[in-house]
């Protein structure tokens, strides 16, 4: 005789059901409504039923009337909580609860967090550390495996080296929910045992595995999908967004660079219809920016301005995302599932006037009902700055054998795409002239894990700065990166990093004009959110004193990911000159030659 053990709910499911049925009251009604469906692109006149998390119920209007609460939404609009389907959120220099306390007042509820900044710096320790510190909020953080750690063996280093150990590791914590994006596009092509140790943790896990294609196409971008990766936020063009959707991509359009969204739009609108693996990420977002502009709500924003139906565009942040990132229970407003909501005012200006999480209002008017609080029990890594103080020949390029003469050398040409150029200069007392119009650049190993001392190249096409810039947040190693021309300059920006534990700052005529101190990891700030975003836009607006921006490559973050070597073309990083094409370490110096008796 078979026997078997009946099937039983949780108290909260049961309560939903009964409430659904109308045998039972909800904890709280949502009245007079518009639900924007995410399913049939409808705007419906509903009543919306939530016990505990739940939504138990989505019905017509006034059906119902039974509840412990009733909030009248008074025609607004209701959507499902926004989806950020990739982050850093390193890239605000905030602290896990200070992020969620402004993101969640903007409807985003959910975060993808890739911590590959934290991990390049402290390892399995940074990874842990995000989980650690984003538990209890009202933001629900769902952490990616750093794959990236370094982004680029061989080229520079870090303060980790990821392995499949590692990967599997994170992998096996319930908060991680997938491989983070595969930077090393080199190591995937060409079979690095690294790469294989990592994507086949990956694929045994179950668990997604974004990607970062950058430059990839035709039969590489091919064989880097088959490798098992399934999304590229990596987009540089329309062209490049179809090529990638159409290779069966997760396509993650990003809000970090706003000058393509406009014809990525226009491309996605000639497509027969908008497929659900469309999504949206913030990437990388700056303090100051986020609290003035917002992540996600920015972002669909501005693609609705550019002329991206509203349903759609909410659709790619909200159940789009769910579906990526494989929560079945978020980005739908239909019975069953976690009541995650923001009521906008109207579909044109988008204005969050609410937000609930889990079914409990905690935001209104684009403020948190009750403050955010950091898990006290977390203590922020600090002192990760392993350096003494620099002098001022650490940012002299000096040239070997020789003393009163010439030398040619290969240099890095423009900002975000770079290409390899020459130039024949000076040199006086053994040490480079820099010519009129040309920049340097200064990379310095910070975590301790090798003696190298700091490495220099010469900039062309960043204008000739006038002053110096350092930072401690340069992707994706995290080492200590000073632009310039004078090395007393360089040197009193290195070194007030340094002191300070990391951070952003201008030096100009032998005095700082902008610091922004960053002593958490040499990335996060203490600073509260309002004080942080001040001081980083009059930092960013003062760089134009010292450097001669061009938009739309040539600007003020481009500083952050100038050393990504993971990128074709040449960059420099603690190990040298690079070239992200060839995998190779290049040497700077071509020739050199006397021109006097020395």
């Amino acid at each position: 005789m078979c026997t078997s053990n009946t099937p039983k709910q949780t108290p909260v499911r049961r309560r939903a059901v009964n409430a659904a049925l109308g045998q039972a009251p909800f904890d709280l009604l949502l009245i007079n409504g518009q639900i924007v469906d995410m399913v049939t692109g409808e705007i419906r006149q509903v009543d919306v039923g939530i016990v505990d998390h739940l939504i138990a119920s989505v019905h017509p209007r006034g059906q119902f009337s039974q509840a412990e609460q009733i909030h009248d939404l008074n025609n607004q609009f209701l959507s499902p909580g926004l989806i950020d389907t990739h982050v850093h959120l390193e890239s605000s220099h905030l602290p896990a609860d200070r992020y969620a306390e402004i993101v969640v007042a903007q409807g985003t509820t959910t975060v993808f967090w890739d911590p590959h900044e934290l991990a390049n710096v402290l390892g399995l320790d940074g990874v842990r550390y995000a989980i650690e510190s984003s538990r209890d909020l009202p933001l629900r953080v769902i952490c990616a495996a750093p794959s990236s750690v370094p982004s680029t063996p061989g080229l520079e280093m870090s303060g980790a080296d990821f392995r499949g150990d590692e990967m599997n590791t994170m992998l096996s914590w319930p908060e991680v929910a997938g491989v983070a994006e595969v930077m090393d596009m080199h190591g995937v092509l060409h079979g690095s045992d690294r790469m294989i140790e990592i994507l086949e943790a990956g694929l045994a896990s179950g668990k997604i595995i974004e990607g970062h294609a950058r430059g990839l196409s035709g039969e590489r971008l091919q064989a880097y999908l088959a490798a098992g990766v399934t999304s590229d936020h990596e987009l540089t063009s329309a062209a490049d967004a179809l090529e990638k959707l159409r290779a069966g991509l997760t396509l993650e359009i990003r809000g970090s660079h706003p000058y393509l969204l406009p014809e990525i739009v226009e491309a996605l609108k000639s497509l027969p219809h908008l497929s659900s693996q469309i999504v949206l990420c913030t990437d990388d977002v700056s303090p100051d920016m986020l609290l003035e502009n917002g992540g996600i709500l920015q972002l669909v924003r501005l693609l609705v301005s550019h002329g991206l139906p509203v349903t759609d565009t909410l659709r790619m942040a909200t159940l789009n995302g769910a579906i990526r990132l494989q929560r079945p229970d978020l980005g739908l407003i239909a019975a069953g599932r976690t009541a995650d909501l923001v009521v906008f005012d109207s579909l044109e200006t988008l204005e969050p006037k609410a937000v609930y999480v889990q079914g409990k209002q905690v935001a209104a008017e684009r403020r948190m009902l009750v403050p955010v609080k950091a898990n006290a029990s977390v203590s922020a890594p600090r002192d990760t700055i392993r350096l003494t103080p620099r002098c001022q020949q650490d940012f002299e390029l000096s040239i070997p054998n020789v003393t009163h003469g010439k030398a040619r050398l290969r240099i890095i040409k423009g900002a975000r795409f770079t290409q390899w150029s020459e130039i024949t200069v000076d040199v006086r007392n053994g040490v480079a002239v820099l010519p009129a119009g040309y920049s340097m650049i200064y990379v310095q190993h910070r975590h301790g894990k090798h003696q190298l001392a700091g490495q220099l190249a010469i900039l062309e096409d960043w204008g000739e700065m006038k002053g110096a810039i350092a930072t401690t947040y340069s992707h994706d190693s995290h080492n200590l990166v000073v632009i310039g021309r004078a090395p007393d300059d360089m040197m009193l920006a290195a070194n007030t990093l340094i002191a300070s534990g990391g951070g952003m700052v201008l030096a100009q005529n032998g005095g700082i004009l902008a610091h922004v101190a960053m002593p958490i990891a040499g990335m996060l700030s203490d600073a509260e959110p309002a004080i942080l975003a001040r001081d980083f836009k009059a930092l960013r607006d003062l760089s134009a004193q010292v450097a001669e921006w061009q938009p739309p490559y040539r600007v003020f973050k481009a500083i952050e990911g100038t050393c990504l070597a993971c990128n074709a073309g040449p960059h420099l990083t603690d190990l040298g000159l690079t070239d992200g094409s060839t995998r190779e370490i290049v040497e700077p110096l071509i020739e050199a030659w006397s021109t006097e008796t020395d």
